[in-house]
């Protein structure tokens, strides 16, 4: 049929578009389904960004420019311990599944992008532009988020601040759009009959498959991304993650055989700086500065607590076993035994983006805070952070240091 002279060559000419999918009511179902997972995307992704305390402490922050865009951080909480673990799965989740839908949003609005006049009045160059930020945006965030989860980000620059802005741009332009789209949207998929807009081709092709043929095979590619995504967070699925990290058979055996991002050569630990003669933990705070071996912190009070680790990219594991040294006990060793404070973290580690890094009080507190030296009743491997490392409840992975070097207590 394209070889008819009677068509367009032109993608600018409205007949050259033919698929009889296209209009309002396609438009609108696919627009419904990504403002209700788009606005979860923005929630989650939020409250993500809230829980590493980024005014806490300068080494936590990566968006120090951000000003009132920060204007909701709050004091991240330690409660339940599984918080960040849902949210994070939920988060990463979500944003993979609804990739198709978008692809799909995208493909049955594509011939307005060769409309022309490209620009008819002010008010249409300010529509244009913020559809322009609002397909870039979504196009942005959504890349972006699949190279960070895949562990292969491959963008100049944090992905903190890039994802974070980008966030803010493409859900102030989403907002607007469908504050505009809704009542409209929301006419188009009451009406069985379908509605003649610019999107309904003039010259419309023999259909293939129904609209709501094409609704179900978006809908099972959605399907199929959250069935290869969603095992990455429970142990009993995590063979199904067949197109993100820490899928798979779990990383060796016994009871630190569990999923590691980061690993004890890719930060450069050395076995001879954890040795036991050698390593010693620095703890510094009111009343001044105690060092201590392994073995002496062995012989203070221990304490287990049952916590799950969950990273940024969507992937947690179960919950482990710990055993370790609480932390506000720690700080009363330094002279805060009824008020613990903050307290700033350093590791071994020599270069990352959190090799050091805040906790807030409340989260020194929790009894469940340790500073871990055991997990599921061994001794910590050194990928999973021997001598010793930080684990906290709800807290994001990178922020559950490993490696421990040095605790500094006080207001950050």
């Amino acid at each position: 049929m394209r070889d008819d002279p009677r068509l367009p060559i032109s993608p600018t000419d409205p007949r050259f578009w033919r698929s009889p999918l296209r209009g309002p009511w396609f438009t609108s179902v696919l627009g419904v389904v990504l403002l209700v997972g788009i606005t979860v995307l923005f929630v989650t992704g939020l409250f993500s960004y809230a829980a590493y305390n980024p005014d806490l402490a300068p080494v936590n922050d990566k968006t120090p420019g951000k000003g009132i865009l920060g204007f909701y951080l709050f004091a991240w909480p330690t409660n339940p311990h599984w918080l960040y673990r849902l949210n994070q799965g939920v988060h990463v989740t979500l944003g993979v599944t609804l990739i198709p839908v978008l692809l799909a949003k995208l493909w049955s609005v594509v011939p307005r992008l060769f409309a022309l006049p490209p620009v008819r009045s002010l008010a249409h160059a300010l529509e244009r532009l913020s559809l322009l930020l609002l397909v870039g945006g979504g196009l942005f965030e959504f890349v972006t988020g699949v190279f960070n989860v895949q562990l292969n980000y491959v963008f100049p620059g944090s992905f903190y601040p890039l994802h974070f802005y980008g966030a803010w741009v493409f859900f102030a332009a989403f907002a607007a759009h469908a504050l505009l789209k809704l009542p409209t949207a929301a006419r188009n998929i009451r009406q069985l009959r379908q509605e003649r807009n610019d999107l309904v081709s003039p010259c419309p092709a023999e259909p293939t498959v129904s609209r709501r043929g094409a609704l179900l095979f978006v809908g099972g590619g959605s399907l199929l991304l959250f069935a290869t995504t969603v095992g990455r967070s429970f142990d009993g699925l995590r063979r199904t993650a067949l197109l993100a990290p820490h899928g798979g058979a779990e990383p060796g055996g016994g009871p630190n055989g569990f999923q590691i991002n980061k690993r004890a050569a890719y930060a450069g630990i050395r076995a001879a700086e954890t040795a036991e003669d050698a390593w010693r933990l620095v703890v510094t705070g009111r009343t001044g500065t105690v060092r201590l071996s392994r073995a002496q912190l062995s012989e203070l009070p221990l304490h287990s607590a049952a916590l799950p680790i969950a990273c940024v990219e969507g992937w947690s594991t179960s919950d482990q076993w710990w055993r370790g040294v609480r932390l506000h006990e720690l700080a009363a060793l330094v002279g805060y035994e009824d008020d613990p404070p903050d307290v700033l973290v350093e590791s071994l580690q020599r270069h990352g983006a959190f090799r050091r890094a805040g906790l807030r009080a409340n989260q020194v507190a929790d009894p469940r805070s340790l500073l871990a030296l055991y997990v599921n009743g061994e001794e910590l491997s050194p990928d999973h952070g021997y001598p010793a490392r930080v684990i906290v409840p709800a807290a994001p992975g990178v922020l559950n240091t490993k490696w421990v070097a040095r605790m500094t207590f006080g207001d950050l």
